[in-house]
């Protein structure tokens, strides 16, 4: 489904990805780790075009969007949802409106089967009856929920989340776990989330990769991940920095 070959990114004299190559199989759930700054967020624009690589090329269902116009773009897009860092909300509008945004703007529905769609999600990120309230009024990991209705009403085949458990608690950010999960499995998506969050990234992913210095330095399963006794990786799955790490 996803397929990225010796990507290359500097912006200005700041090299930001290397040569970064990866594959993500239809239905996989792949987690990128890495330091804060080290590419991760960057990585994921290239994935649905938002940026342009300097060298190399990122293949979606075998289109290499490299060669795409901003018109052919936009029809691979259309196989994409994204959860955002702050969700990314419309503050003005109600939940209602934020998650059928997409399809009230495509004009292809009616009000009534918008509406509908807009109730059968929003209960499968378990927030029925969240309709009329505004972003405002809503808790962290809710707005969380909210965007992730947002990402999946139009039935995407990859999701992608950026920071999914970021700023949120414990116990709320293991219940965004479990909803992404679920959403892979009910929806049967290819999934691909970015995040620091060592618990979050063992649970989700079935297969994790971590970004260091431009490059893919780890690809393996998350008990291999946990296993690894390879000095940058133990650091950073262990949260030792090296200045620990010299002391001991």
């Amino acid at each position: 489904m996803i397929e990225v070959t010796d990507l290359v990114k500097r912006f200005g004299a700041n090299p930001v990805l290397e040569g970064v190559s990866f594959r993500v199989e239809t239905g996989e759930s792949a987690v990128i780790i890495g330091c804060s700054g080290c590419g991760k967020s960057v990585l994921l624009k290239h994935l649905i075009g938002l940026l342009t690589p300097d060298a190399g090329h990122v293949r979606i269902d075998g289109e290499d969007l490299v060669s795409l116009n901003e018109r052919q773009l936009l029809r691979v897009r259309r196989k994409f949802g994204m959860l955002f860092q702050g969700a990314a909300l419309f503050d003005s509008m109600t939940v209602a409106e934020n998650v059928g945004f997409v399809l009230d703007r495509d004009g292809k529905l009616s009000a009534t089967e918008i509406a509908r769609r807009v109730r059968e999600t929003l209960a499968m990120v378990n927030l029925s009856g969240t309709e009329d309230k505004r972003p405002s009024e809503l808790s962290g990991g809710m707005r969380k929920r909210v965007g992730l209705a947002r990402a999946i009403i139009y039935q995407p085949e990859i999701i992608l989340y950026d920071e999914p458990t970021t700023g949120l608690d414990p116990i709320v950010a293991d219940s965004i776990d479990h909803l992404i999960m679920r959403v892979r499995e009910r929806l049967k998506v290819t999934t691909v989330a970015v995040t620091h969050d060592m618990r979050s990234a063992q649970r989700i992913g079935q297969r994790i990769l971590m970004l260091h210095s431009g490059r893919i330095y780890f690809n393996g399963t998350p008990e291999q991940l946990r296993n690894s006794k390879e000095p940058i990786v133990y650091q950073f799955v262990n949260g030792i920095s090296e200045n620990q790490e010299h002391s001991s």
